[in-house]
């Protein structure tokens, strides 16, 4: 009999630390965030280019084609900086960057020559709260 008895409390035990951890209410629903902005770069022996060359702040996910002579290194000059791995020459990569409201220049690093892109970053992009079929 006590073995049943002892089998019930540790049953009554379980079920009320179960129970316990149901009804939290205490998260944040906060929205989520813009979905992440595809821009396009090219770097060619003479000048990048940026399309767009104006978005909203959030995060941008830059597909990059390295279309130069040489081995390169974007950055990304502003309110932030960052840099990307090296590109070989007639390569391409992706590249995420977080960008605040402001003025930036995209350019390839320690290289004077070639002639840097102006981006414009406006207001926060909208939440993507209500956006179905997002990864």
């Amino acid at each position: 009999m006590s073995r049943w008895r002892g089998t019930g409390v540790l049953l009554a035990v379980v079920a009320l630390v179960a129970l316990g951890g149901c009804g939290r209410n205490d998260f944040k629903n906060d929205p989520r965030p813009p979905v992440p902005l595809e821009a396009t770069v090219e770097i060619t022996d003479s000048a990048v280019q940026v399309s767009p060359a104006s978005f909203g702040a959030g995060l941008v996910n830059f597909t990059i084609a390295n279309n130069s002579s040489a081995d390169a290194v974007f950055s990304i000059t502003g309110k932030a900086d960052a840099t990307s791995e090296p590109i070989p020459a007639n390569g391409n990569t992706t590249f995420k960057v977080p960008l605040a409201t402001g003025a930036y220049e995209a350019g390839v690093y320690r290289k004077a020559s070639i002639k840097p892109a102006k981006i414009r970053v406006g207001a926060e992009r909208p939440s993507a709260q209500n956006d179905l079929l997002l990864p």
